[in-house]
């Protein structure tokens, strides 16, 4: 298996469905279009649980894995942003962090 390697900014966004949750306790971001169709054609048939794919991020000096969720409103993937990283790394909702996401799974 090979490896894809994505870097990119976006906002920081609140999962609506925790609503009644923490302030900012579930955060996201979502993976921009070009790099959402690439991770789709990298992992045909490789996805997990409700098509979920593996990934390494790095966002500052945090690094963890996790997987992206395909979001069938956007046609993108969502990256979750667990509350220890954004606290590590001083960013929150609204905020644009700089991610890099490497596809584990990538045929």
């Amino acid at each position: 298996m090979s490896e894809a390697v994505f870097t990119f900014t976006a906002p920081l966004w609140r999962w609506q469905a925790r609503a009644t949750a923490e302030p900012g306790a579930w955060c996201n971001v979502s993976v921009p279009a070009g790099p959402s169709q690439e991770i789709r054609e990298l992992t045909d048939g490789l996805t997990t649980g409700f098509g979920s794919v593996r990934v390494e991020v790095a966002a500052g000096t945090s690094v963890w894995r996790t997987s992206v969720f395909p979001d069938s409103a956007s046609g993108c993937y969502v990256l979750p942003v667990k509350k220890a990283v954004r606290n590590a790394e001083g960013v929150a909702e609204d905020d644009e962090p700089a991610v890099t996401i490497t596809v584990l799974d990538a045929g």
